[in-house]
């Protein structure tokens, strides 16, 4: 099993879901990944799931704020970057130009964290480890094995993001499509494609891993999700699709190609 002792800074170490009803949404991703879920209480702010496979953690969920719903947020998942200082890192994020949302501060015991909305305008989160590391396990079905950083503009974001986690981030000489790769030290991590959605804001899309897209796809659409993008094959990368979960969430599904 593919269990995970540290995220290098600059990885992608933790997934949450912001959710407009938390316990749909918990049934839903519980049905489709067979993850395990344990509830957290949170105070007045309700509770916080964390959903497990194989006995690791590789997500979270929680209800949105109201200040949210109330401006017609849809729900949504967003990233978190591995940093050793999460004060340093938004500091100078906002050196960079992007817009700190939520100051550095302590999650009881398990690590510091931010909110960050990119020059662009892409919120992520930044994660300091302490007792909790994040996602404890990759490589199986239902865990994130890519992100892709939908933004109209790609060249702010790539001096961004190379300035404030020195990501490597180029276009492959044997992909004419514009698309740019993230290298995170030695490891591909994601990408920014370059035609996105004119119509939705910028934001980071999680890919799930599926060894079957079209079966998970399905299942996903008979569990109440919308199909945004079918299933499509990706020449020498594999098989994807875009799914809406019942409240609103995109994500999507991959199924890489068998070397």
């Amino acid at each position: 099993m593919p269990t995970v002792d540290r995220h290098a800074p600059g990885a992608f170490c933790w997934f949450e879901l912001a959710t407009t009803d938390q316990a749909a949404a918990k049934q839903f991703y519980i049905s489709l990944f067979g993850w395990t879920v344990n509830d957290f209480p949170m105070g007045a702010t309700g509770s916080y799931s964390l959903f497990d496979l194989e006995g690791q953690s590789v997500a979270a969920a929680y209800t949105m704020v109201p200040e949210q719903r109330a401006k017609g947020i849809p729900s949504y998942w967003i990233i978190y970057v591995a940093t050793n200082s999460a004060d340093k890192t938004a500091s100078r994020a906002a050196e960079l130009g992007a817009k700190v949302l939520v100051a550095p501060n302590d999650v009881y015991g398990f690590g510091r964290m931010a909110v960050i909305s990119d020059p662009t305008h892409a919120p992520f989160s930044i994660w300091e480890p302490q007792q909790h590391i994040g996602v404890g396990i990759t490589g199986v079905d239902g865990t994130v094995c890519w992100a892709d950083l939908m933004t109209p503009d790609a060249d702010t974001a790539k001096k961004f993001y190379s300035s404030l986690f020195g990501w490597d981030i180029s276009s492959s000489e044997h992909d004419p499509s514009g698309y740019l790769h993230i290298k995170n030290g030695d490891t591909f991590i994601g990408g920014i494609p370059p035609h996105p959605n004119p119509q939705l804001p910028p934001h980071w899309m999680i890919y799930f891993l599926a060894s079957d897209c079209d079966a998970s796809t399905a299942k996903a659409q008979q569990l109440g999700a919308q199909t945004v993008l079918a299933p499509q094959t990706i020449e020498h990368v594999g098989r994807m699709a875009i799914v809406k979960d019942p409240q609103g969430a995109l994500f999507a599904l991959f199924q890489p190609e068998k070397r």
